[in-house]
């Protein structure tokens, strides 16, 4: 598995990372979560993506890979979920950092994000500097933002965030503007979200999930040809070598399909014939949809 570097944070991690929704999931069975996460690091992948709302897999994730930890790249969210304390205040930074070192069974946690918050609570008084408080302790190693749009343009341009997560695939081509920098020059380390946007082309009609059925309709707008190369396969490989992009995140229980989705990424970039007609159908429809937070 190809290893990235993080932006410049001096950490390196596997072009395809494991966002461990699925994992947390009550109808994922113990021993099932445990050959998925052990079998997604035999795989090479050296990232893996939690969350505090995902289930259980904080918790999963501490429990299974605690003897392992020095082989992956540990990635969480924080900001809200901690009871009695409000959503987004300094307090709640602080305490849920603890908490998830306890469910993670870790001593640092490698890369901390605030999970899609909008501007206004990034420039609340006290909840960055608890989280600078975090990693001046040993706690983080990293300072992170997951969110689009206004919100995700602050992230950066505060110079206050070592790593940023977004969407990245077919139907949300705006990190191919550039590389993500902060504005002294630091580049910024870019986790994709939504690499196989959220799999649209899967359905014969408009679905019901509101996400999906965002991804589908710009699907029939940019009107791509997915025939000759197999979808899933070509929206990876689209999202994977984005500029700036050190690991795509895919969510899946199938520890076949991470196998699938890997073989998929040893052919490298799409022919640049393809990712230039992909662009354009872009940049034609495209240039005004929102990021998909």
């Amino acid at each position: 598995m190809k290893q990235r570097p993080l932006g410049s944070t001096g950490i390196m991690v596997s072009l395809l990372g494991l966002g461990a929704g699925s994992v947390g999931d009550a109808s994922l069975s113990e021993r099932d979560a445990e050959l998925l996460l052990k079998g997604a690091l035999d795989l090479g992948i050296s990232l893996i993506d939690t969350a505090p709302s995902y289930g259980s897999s904080e918790e999963r994730i501490g429990k299974y890979l605690r003897e392992d930890r020095s082989r992956f790249t540990l990635s969480t969210k924080c900001g809200y979920g901690v009871p009695g304390v409000p959503d987004w205040s300094p307090e709640c930074i602080r305490i849920g950092v603890d908490l998830a070192l306890e469910r993670l069974r870790t001593d640092v946690i490698d890369v901390m994000h605030f999970h899609s918050c909008p501007v206004e609570t990034l420039v609340r008084p006290g909840v960055l500097e608890a989280l600078e408080a975090a990693v001046q302790a040993g706690k983080v190693r990293v300072a992170a933002y997951s969110g689009e749009n206004d919100a995700l343009a602050w992230a950066i341009e505060s110079d206050r965030f070592g790593v940023i997560q977004r969407s990245v695939n077919l139907c949300d081509q705006k990190a191919f503007a550039g590389a993500p920098e902060t504005p002294a020059g630091r580049a910024i380390g870019l986790l994709a979200k939504r690499p196989l946007a959220n799999a649209a082309w899967d359905f014969a009609s408009r679905p019901e999930r509101e996400d999906v059925a965002v991804y589908w309709d710009r699907l029939k707008a940019l009107g791509l040809n997915l025939e000759a190369i197999p979808p899933q396969e070509f929206a990876l490989r689209f999202a994977a070598f984005a500029p700036g992009v050190s690991s795509c995140l895919v969510g899946t229980r199938s520890l076949t399909r991470l196998y699938e989705l890997a073989d998929g990424l040893s052919r490298g970039p799409l022919p640049e014939t393809i990712i230039q007609h992909t662009r354009a159908s872009y940049e034609r429809v495209g240039e005004r949809w929102p990021g998909l937070v």
